[in-house]
């Protein structure tokens, strides 16, 4: 197993946080969030980051004269004019249903300057990203879900004149794709558009419960009667998450590590089955085998599965639209079925689960969360898993070029982001953070190398 990479020692000086607001007037209003926006499960502030380096000779004579932390506030002015929900606050109506209020508060910013370079911290800008508290500070008081600002973004300048983008999302109002939608548009505002060239949509009601409410679909993933505690001594509860041991990890998967995947697969598998496919029913098994659990009960994974672009909806996803726009589709077997059957009995269940996703489906969601007041999803012996290599973080280009690595800044309790990467080798792969306590880590290392039968290069905070 590769040796995990070494921390390093720098600081942070860090101005007062300020709020930005739109540069124009902006209309007064509220808006409902859909069904699908404020289900309990995503009532949570969600990070991602974005190392940006010094280096881009097209670009040279911009980056002499701009501050990167002043160009970007003023292009996030710019594009909450657009954008003006995200500088409300959110509020609960009858029932407990979220709505923002667009007072045009703004959204936190905060910029700062770290005595460090880009190449100081090498590969430790992969995810789990271990100065997260640095690049993102929680500013005391704002990370709530009601009345408090719905974005907290922190610029860092870096000695080599390169600059870190963290940004804390407010998850009921917006997914990964609507939040990089609303940073591109800010990217092309720092290069003097007039407006986004692609205009943003509310239209929250597309993903409301029909009238009346219909549940038509199985829900493993909010399952009733299941408690949603796990009795196993190794698998914390989101409420033990910081009083145990945890260990946070992240796996790099790239040509060599795919092509030994794919060794364990019958050929049928192997070419009708995504990176995302293979890579999810490779961590679902190494996970389940390593947390131990008892053969008898039922195991899930939980595919994060996105509406937009579907085919075959009758009101497709609007060009434009920044809310919330999927559904995670469970698979569920027994543990020993899992752990015990080769991988390629994982991996069917995993397309089997992804073909589930349909207008359909995600409209019984909608009706699950009103009939049943909101149930969260499952975390007892669940995994969800979550594919954000295509999202596009890494191509927001501010003025300075393409991020050298933009995503998730690490993995959450119970729940895994696929990032792309490029490793110290330049070989492009996927990233996979995890979480897990550190007798379950030792056991899952082992059982990815049993598999893979090379070392997959970690890295852990």
């Amino acid at each position: 197993m590769a040796p995990t990479y070494s921390s390093v020692v720098f600081s942070v000086r860090r101005r007062e946080p300020v709020l930005v607001v739109p540069s124009e007037p902006t209309p007064n209003e509220l808006k409902q969030l859909s069904d699908i926006d404020d289900q309990e499960g995503l009532r949570f502030q969600l990070p991602f980051i974005m190392f940006y380096s010094n280096y881009n000779p097209s670009i040279l004579m911009v980056q002499k004269k701009d501050d990167p932390a002043k160009v970007i506030r003023e292009g996030l002015a710019k594009a909450l004019v657009y954008y003006y929900p995200f500088a409300g606050r959110l509020k609960e109506g009858h029932n407990r249903k979220l709505m923002v209020d667009c007072t045009g508060e703004g959204i936190l910013f905060v910029e700062g300057d770290a005595d460090v370079t880009l190449a100081q911290l090498g590969d430790t800008i992969r995810p789990p990203c271990p100065y997260i508290e640095e690049f993102l500070h929680d500013v005391p008081g704002s990370n709530a879900v009601l009345g408090c600002p719905l974005l907290l973004i922190q610029v860092t300048r870096l000695r080599c004149g390169g600059f870190v983008f963290a940004v804390r999302l407010n998850h009921t109002v917006s997914d990964s794709l609507g939040l990089v939608q609303f940073l591109r548009a800010v990217a092309e505002m720092t290069s003097g558009a007039c407006a986004p060239s692609q205009q943003p949509v509310w239209q929250r009601e597309i993903f409301n419960a029909r009238d009346p409410p219909r549940v038509t679909c199985i829900h493993h993933e909010y399952e009733e009667g299941e408690q949603n505690i796990d009795n196993d001594s190794t698998t914390p509860t989101l409420q033990e998450e910081n009083s145990i041991n945890m260990v946070h990890k992240s796996f790099f998967f790239g040509p060599k590590e795919m092509g030994s995947l794919r060794k364990h697969l019958p050929p049928h598998l192997c070419a009708s089955s995504s990176t995302f496919e293979i890579i999810s029913a490779c961590l679902w098994r190494c996970r389940a085998i390593a947390l131990a659990f008892d053969p008898n009960e039922d195991v899930r994974l939980s595919c994060f599965v996105n509406a937009r672009g579907k085919q075959g909806l009758q009101v497709p996803v609007p060009n434009g639209y920044y809310g919330n726009a999927f559904a995670f589709p469970t698979a569920i077997t027994k543990a020993e079925l899992l752990c015990n059957s080769p991988l390629g009995y994982a991996l069917d269940l995993v397309k089997k689960t992804k073909s589930e996703m349909s207008e359909e489906y995600i409209r019984s969601v909608a009706g699950l969360m009103v009939t049943k007041g909101r149930p969260h999803y499952i975390t007892a012996r669940n995994y969800l898993v979550a594919d954000t290599t295509r999202v596009g973080f890494e191509r927001i280009d501010f003025g300075w070029g393409k991020a050298v690595y933009g995503g998730p800044s690490g993995a959450i309790p119970h729940v895994s982001f696929y990032a792309r990467f490029k490793n110290s080798k330049s070989e492009d792969g996927v990233v996979v953070p995890i979480r897990l306590p550190l007798p379950a880590m030792e056991r899952f290392e082992l059982e990815l190398l049993k598999i893979t039968r090379e070392p997959v290069i970690t890295s852990m905070l």
